[in-house]
């Protein structure tokens, strides 16, 4: 059997930043299909599976010899099917390229150790943190072709959030609008807003600070520019989280440098973080991101009128604030 070929062995994907363990499992079925076209590609959830689908789905068909199998959400496997699972992983077959994919977490932590105790590949994808984010900027410009320097991923780190999806989404459209394929910051401000101040983490700011004109004008701004409602729930879920793990953390004595990494943020953003502090308290930083929640869906497809979805949103935020002040 061919070392370097996908069929005979199985992988495991790990990790919570989804958008890179997709990749991994799409780079894995293309390999499989490349070497054997004519291959069968069964994609199923774990938790539609049985032990007679299982074995089905691993088993061919009688139009192709060879199977590629990738099962997602390994988490929501039934248990009794775990050994089954984990004897198929140590041996495929010759026929058979298995993928299977586990977003983090305790659930199925019990089938994931057995695969690894089953010596399959493993590749794990940790979430990314914010410091990273500029390189993973910089890595996707690459991918693509492209070029970018560091104020050009800082400024589209600082206009996107930590969403690697939207941050790789907007790496392509920029680039794609770029002759010259370069990524640099004014190439960021024009895209993003007109004016260089109106991001969407310029909402966000204003937003949690309270400042109502401010937030609306510069919500409409950004909306008449181009900016996607789904960068402005983005950004203030992003600050919302940051704001509610500085609330839960700051009481322990921590340097700086290790509350920013409990925080998930530079450690510039400390200063910002406790001044919002005043204003913020724990539950009502759960009930804004419960109302922001609500928008993203909206602005996603549930509302018809994304623009004034968001108005309401900024209100009902800004409405949390200094709730349950004692």
């Amino acid at each position: 059997m061919d070392d370097s070929s996908p069929f005979g062995r199985a992988l495991l994907v790990t990790g919570p930043e989804s958008l890179l363990a997709e990749r991994a499992v799409g780079r894995f079925v293309r390999r499989a299909t490349d070497e054997r076209p004519d291959a069968a590609v069964v994609r199923v959830a774990a938790g539609d599976l049985d032990a007679g689908s299982l074995a089905e789905a691993a088993g061919g068909s009688l139009f192709a010899s060879s199977t590629v199998l990738s099962i997602g959400d390994l988490g929501e496997l039934a248990p009794d099917l775990a050994d089954q699972l984990a004897a198929l992983a140590a041996d495929p077959g010759p026929d058979l390229a298995l993928v299977v994919a586990h977003g983090g977490g305790n659930k199925g932590r019990g089938v994931v150790d057995r695969l690894r105790k089953a010596r399959v590949e493993v590749q794990d994808y940790a979430t990314i943190k914010p410091w990273e984010l500029p390189q993973f900027v910089t890595r996707e410009a690459r991918e693509l072709d492209g070029r970018t320097d560091i104020a050009g991923a800082n400024a589209l780190v600082d206009a996107v959030g930590t969403d690697t999806r939207a941050l790789a989404a907007a790496v392509r459209q920029l680039l794609d609008d770029s002759p010259d394929r370069l990524l640099t910051e004014a190439t960021v401000r024009r895209y993003f807003g007109g004016r260089a101040e109106v991001t969407s983490f310029a909402v966000a700011d204003d937003v949690l600070g309270g400042r109502l004109d401010g937030a609306l004008g510069k919500l409409r701004w950004a909306l008449s520019t181009g900016v996607a409602p789904v960068l402005i729930t983005s950004a203030l879920s992003n600050n919302l989280r940051s704001l509610g793990r500085y609330l839960d953390a700051r009481d322990a004595r921590m340097r700086d440098a290790e509350l920013a990494r409990v925080v998930g943020v530079p450690p510039w953003k400390l200063k910002e973080l406790s001044r919002l502090s005043r204003d913020w308290k724990p539950q009502a930083v759960a009930q804004a991101i419960q109302v922001v929640a609500v928008a993203d869906a909206q602005v996603k497809g549930a509302a018809s009128d994304p623009g004034f979805a968001l108005e309401q949103t900024v209100l009902k935020v800004i409405g949390c604030r200094g709730r349950d002040r004692r």
